[in-house]
């Protein structure tokens, strides 16, 4: 009987204790100076010539970090790297990082936190961060665009839909390359518009109309 009883006391361990867990949800965009819904032969031609630049967004729906409530704020990381983005790196990334101009104090260390994870190696070396006025927005994909993001004067994504028909060029197309962030639940899409005009690189980027963009969203377990 006693047993019985631990086996089923450590049942109820195992199935009560994940929902204590805390859960950080909310809307992803990125875009790069590449295609990542492209087929191999286009990949290899572009891999350390292109795609090594790339802006990256996060809108908290709901949840925290370290206690500190983000509902509704908006994180985005501009990326300048060595190498093309998704294969290994020669050298650091470099990471400006822009943080919601409605945020206060506390919760601007706790988005440039939650960057910092979810970037992983690419937000790890980190020459600024920023407030700006940022606005994320993720629809369902129809004519005229399924996410766009704007940080400021700063930088700018705006994407639509991949067409299975119109899109594909050799009919061999898949998403090569994965999403940059952590914990991340997105498709491919089409980047109408990427750029980015800041001073932290000593250079800016205006891409468009490139296969080059993920959108969807995020859900963290802490």
């Amino acid at each position: 009987m006693v047993r019985l009883f631990l086996v089923a006391a450590a049942v109820l361990v195992i199935t009560v204790a994940p929902a204590g867990a805390t859960e950080l949800t909310g809307k992803y965009v990125e875009a790069r100076t590449c295609d990542v819904y492209t087929a191999p032969c286009f990949a290899n031609a572009e891999m350390n010539l292109a795609g090594k630049h790339a802006v990256i967004g996060w809108r908290v729906d709901k949840g925290a970090v370290d206690g500190v409530k983000l509902d509704g704020l908006s994180v985005v990381a501009v990326v300048a790297a060595s190498d093309t983005l998704g294969l290994k790196q020669t050298g650091p990334a470099k990471a400006l990082i822009i943080v919601d101009a409605k945020a206060t104090s506390a919760q601007r260390d706790a988005l440039v936190q939650l960057a910092k994870k979810q970037g992983g190696e690419l937000t790890k070396n980190v020459l600024s961060v920023e407030s700006a006025p940022i606005e994320l927005s993720v629809g369902e994909c129809k004519e005229g665009g399924c996410s766009s993001l704007t940080v400021g004067k700063v930088a700018r994504i705006e994407t639509r839909c991949v067409d299975p028909h119109h899109d594909k060029i050799c009919g061999n197309e898949s998403a090569f390359y994965p999403p940059l962030s952590k914990d991340v639940e997105a498709t491919t899409a089409v980047a109408l518009e990427h750029s980015f005009q800041g001073k932290a690189f000593n250079e800016t980027w205006k891409d468009g109309n490139r296969r080059g963009a993920y959108v969807g969203s995020f859900a963290i377990h802490q």
